[in-house]
């Protein structure tokens, strides 16, 4: 325990000494140099829920003093937004998706974003992720029974077959009920 706290004692001297080895070289040269560049996001992308054909907004701010760029991931991968007429970077770093597209088959904007801020000679960060989701409109469900249980009349006792056959997008689930309690499936 004891050289632990040597070692912390032993690097904090140097970084002392390296600080101040550092103003005295530029004492002559004006102003100290800045020792700390402040760089951060102060608006991160959130989890948010789109509408197909419709627009989305994907937040991203970066704090610095520096001019930073900022660029966007999709599932990992860098956008390249200079190619694409849906998709646009906005001044303050937020991506803007002008018209979501979403069908059963294609889902380009669907998936999880997140913005990445540089500055040339001070480095790279990152936010968060943030998933965007596309939900379904009534529109696009589309349910078609294929058979439906007719009215039947039986007697006390007797056995009776009710069927129903349902297909669709996406896929139903078909649950008995008598009165207003679920029967099980069997």
């Amino acid at each position: 325990m004891a050289e632990r706290g040597a070692r912390l004692l032993l690097s904090l001297s140097c970084l002392t000494f390296l600080y101040s080895t550092t103003l005295t070289k530029h004492a002559d040269k004006g102003p100290s140099p800045r020792l700390f560049m402040p760089f951060w996001f102060s608006v991160e992308p959130v989890d948010t829920l789109a509408v197909r054909g419709g627009p989305v907004l994907l937040n991203c701010s970066v704090h610095s003093d520096l001019p930073a760029r900022v660029d966007w991931k999709k599932d990992g991968t860098f956008l390249n937004l200079a190619a694409d007429e849906r998709r646009q970077l906005l001044a303050d770093g937020s991506l803007l998706v002008a018209s979501v597209v979403h069908s059963k088959h294609n889902k380009p904007d669907e998936g999880v974003y997140q913005c990445v801020a540089s500055i040339e000679s001070l480095g790279s960060i990152a936010s968060r992720t943030a998933r965007l989701s596309v939900a379904e409109t009534a529109a696009e469900r589309k349910v078609v029974f294929l058979r439906q249980p007719q009215s039947v009349t039986r007697s006390v006792g007797d056995g009776v077959l009710l069927a129903c056959v349902a297909v669709g997008y996406p896929t139903p689930y078909v649950r008995w009920m008598l009165g207003e309690r679920p029967i099980a499936n069997g």
